[in-house]
């Protein structure tokens, strides 16, 4: 979301940009379906191949009969120059829809933010946080991420505990001290990119709960539309990807949810239903 929508996928808005440099096609690789990938960005990528960007990565390569190799860099400030715009690798799997640092394929998923709380919490299921029952309560929060405005409107952020945003997760982990923090009591609530909470709470965290936040109408938005970045000007092969996402949408949603990621409508207003 959301990451860190790659926010996590939205943490991808936060990286310093540098003007577009247009590119041909000719520089996408034909023997290998090369992906720019954080190696310790769990659960999204992992060099262990167990995110769920990996699996989406092996299942995009499969279609078009190639290997996969990685370029692996640390999600964080210079990730785009290092990576994609250095010729090292043709895609980045998730990335916010309309930034300017790549072209943006279509969106192959929407998810939301989430309030993560113990299952037996009194605010387990709350979905809104102008609800009362949030008054007084201590929320765990990434710093700068947009729940903190929802948060400061409503008068939550005087107890707020914030968390760093952009780490370099080979080193740092914020967000599982934030659950962890959870689950000892040391919070009351955790404010998460669902992409993020949902897979890590189904893999680790059976006492948690995770609750989208569907119902804020002021801005700024919690849901956030992800597509995989490409280089500029490279339009046959968004081309390409996108033929790929729209073919294979089903199975795309089946291998997020399988992962965990609440999945919600292109409005951010209703969670999709299971794939079959």
């Amino acid at each position: 979301m959301p990451a860190w929508a790659r926010l996590f996928s939205l943490l991808s808005l936060v990286f310093c940009a540098a003007p577009a440099v247009a590119q041909t096609s000719d520089l996408v690789s034909k023997s290998s379906f090369r992906v720019c990938a954080d190696p310790a960005n769990a659960p999204m990528s992992h060099r262990d191949g167990s995110g769920f960007e990996n699996k989406l990565a092996e299942f995009f390569a499969a279609k078009l009969e190639l290997p996969v190799s990685y370029e692996w860099y640390p999600m964080a400030t210079g990730f785009i120059r290092n990576t994609l715009r250095a010729n090292k690798c043709d895609v980045v799997i998730g990335y916010a829809q309309g930034h300017e640092m790549v072209l943006n394929s279509n969106h192959y998923f929407t998810s939301v933010y989430t309030l993560v709380t113990r299952a037996d919490s009194p605010v387990a299921g709350v979905d809104q946080l102008s609800d009362a029952r949030l008054k007084g309560l201590k929320l765990g929060i990434v710093a700068g991420s947009p729940p903190a405005t929802h948060m400061a409107r409503n008068g939550l952020i005087a107890k707020a505990r914030p968390y760093n945003l952009v780490v370099d997760r080979r080193h740092e982990s914020p967000i599982q001290n934030m659950l962890d923090d959870l689950v000892a009591g040391d919070i009351d609530g955790a404010l998460l990119w669902g992409p993020i909470s949902g897979p890590l709470v189904k893999s680790d965290y059976p006492a948690l709960q995770v609750t989208p936040l569907l119902k804020e109408t002021l801005p700024p938005r919690l849901f956030f539309r992800i597509t995989m970045g490409v280089r500029q000007g490279e339009k046959v092969w968004q081309r390409k990807l996108n033929s790929l996402i729209r073919r294979n949408q089903k199975e795309i949603n089946a291998i997020l949810t399988e992962a965990g990621v609440p999945l919600v409508n292109d409005a951010g207003t209703a969670l999709l239903e299971p794939a079959l």
